[in-house]
């Protein structure tokens, strides 16, 4: 056998690792899983949303632990698995771990992570406690809490309705049920006082209820989902959908919708990976619940990189543009300043160290201003075309216009005008010019004796005001017009030309 054939052998032997074989997929098994994950996925992200928006994530976590004691309480109480003192005794841990937590706020003068941390890490202990303690009267593993039992799932059934369900599915569809109807029902309560408790207060909606009635839920849900899917995966799917389902939207109904979504995905996608991903490096299968939560924390970490508002990956490159474009307005401001002082254009590489310039970026702001017909270039050096010299004005314009400001209104030394005007200069508009120019002493030179160009657009039409309209300019507050246009800069897409 030649070499060729070795390595088709072993190409198709590696192909063969990395395809889903059929025959481990069984729809009266693996069916029902992934049924019994989705439900318990969407009861926790539907209520995640409202945990991640009032910044009370923990919670959820705090919840599913500290209802431990509830649950050993009413095994230990009903000495049965019977779900309904299990349910009772979750909802009565759970309000109170929201009261301890909210007392040791109040009382305790720590903020409110802490006060969940020190609650849940406390009741949980008792829990574990009261489950070593319980385990010889109570038919109880501290593992299936802990980690779930979603495999064995289709094993415990039921008969509705002529047909066989498993009953963790009938629970959690009736607990999904449940979280969906009073979601629906009191949608625009949670929405209100998950933005603004006090003006749901004012509103005649009682926060405080509304956070009680959210614990309840957490709790049920939480209970709901330690036989099938354990706490592990609950409590990443009250964090993680969510979180991710923010990172790419800011509306509550696209929130909810897109981590109901996320939560479906990494049900069906994780347990396709603990059947198959493992044979691919030559293991056995491996849990379903914990492979589900690390699909979600992939989705995540996919959302930290990929968002389109918050992701690293594009606020990388609108910090890069940025700079490109402040550096593209330099150059038209250094270039204007040249023809003001009527020097000779100078090279390209010479502009460049004048601006402390990278050779790719100062290439990239170049071909930006070519592009916009603002500059010539012919052998190497640079001149302004007519639309670049009204850019360039405009430019050196906000800048003497700020010095002159900061020097007579806000008493800025003279050393430090330069640099603090240099900033200010990029997020100044036409309207903040005309403020600048209508609350500044002298309008003409600025604090070097420089003249202050006049303005100037691609029309060369200068614009006129009443006296009214400039009193009502003279009044403006400077630092909120220019809050507002660092702000509309800073969410304006950045290829955008303006």
């Amino acid at each position: 056998m030649n070499g060729v054939e070795l390595f088709a052998e072993s190409l198709s032997m590696r192909v063969g690792l990395l395809a889903f074989d059929t025959t481990l997929w069984d729809w009266s098994m693996d069916g029902w899983i992934i049924v019994a994950g989705i439900l318990c996925s969407l009861s926790g992200a539907l209520l995640g949303c409202f945990l991640v928006l009032r910044k009370m994530s923990l919670l959820g976590d705090a919840i599913s632990h500290s209802v431990l004691p509830g649950i050993v309480a009413a095994y230990w109480w009903s000495g049965s698995a019977a779900t309904l003192p299990l349910w009772i005794g979750a909802i009565c841990v759970g309000l109170l771990t929201v009261w301890l937590t909210e007392s040791t706020r109040r009382y305790g003068s720590v903020d409110e992570s802490a006060s969940t941390g020190i609650v849940f890490t406390g009741l949980f202990a008792i829990g574990l406690v009261m489950v070593v303690r319980l385990a010889n009267n109570v038919d109880l593993d501290l593992s299936c809490v802990l980690y779930g039992d979603i495999e064995n799932v289709p094993l415990d059934m039921v008969r509705l309705l002529g047909f066989d369900i498993p009953r963790a599915v009938l629970v959690s569809a009736l607990v999904l049920g449940l979280n969906a109807f009073v979601v629906s029902r009191l949608w625009k309560e949670f929405q209100i006082t998950s933005f603004d408790p006090q003006l749901g207060t004012s509103l005649g909606f009682r926060s405080e209820w509304m956070h009680y009635l959210l614990a309840s839920l957490v709790a049920i849900t939480s209970v709901s989902s330690f036989e099938s899917v354990g706490n592990i995966l609950i409590v990443a799917m009250f964090v993680v959908p969510p979180s991710t389902a923010f990172l790419l939207t800011k509306r509550l109904s696209r929130m909810v919708l897109l981590s109901c979504i996320i939560a479906i995905a990494s049900a069906i996608l994780g347990h396709f990976a603990a059947i198959h991903v493992p044979r691919w490096f030559g293991f056995g299968s491996t849990s379903t619940a914990a492979m589900m939560t690390i699909v979600a924390g992939l989705f995540l970490v996919l959302a930290i990189f990929f968002s389109p508002q918050e992701g690293l990956l594009f606020k990388i490159y609108e910090r890069w543009w940025i700079g490109t474009k402040i550096l593209s307005e330099d150059i038209l401001a250094t270039l204007f300043r040249f023809h003001e002082q009527q020097k000779e254009v100078q090279e390209w590489n010479e502009l460049r160290a004048l601006l402390l310039a990278s050779p790719f970026r100062f290439r990239l702001a170049i071909g930006r201003l070519k592009q916009l017909h603002w500059i010539h270039v012919v052998d190497n050096k640079l001149s302004l075309t007519e639309l670049g010299r009204v850019q360039g004005q405009n430019l050196v314009r906000s800048h003497r216009l700020w010095e002159q400001y900061l020097s007579t209104e806000v008493g800025v030394e003279t050393e430090r005008l330069h640099t603090q005007a240099e900033r200010l200069e990029h997020f100044t508009s036409r309207r903040l010019r005309e403020i600048l120019e209508s609350q500044v002493k002298q309008a003409d030179l600025d604090p070097h004796g420089s003249p202050i160009p006049p303005e100037v657009d691609s029309e060369s039409s200068q614009r006129t005001y009443s006296l009214t309209q400039k009193k009502r300019l003279a009044s403006t507050d400077i630092a909120q017009e220019l809050c507002c246009l660092i702000d509309g800069f800073h969410w304006n897409r950045v290829w955008a030309v303006e």
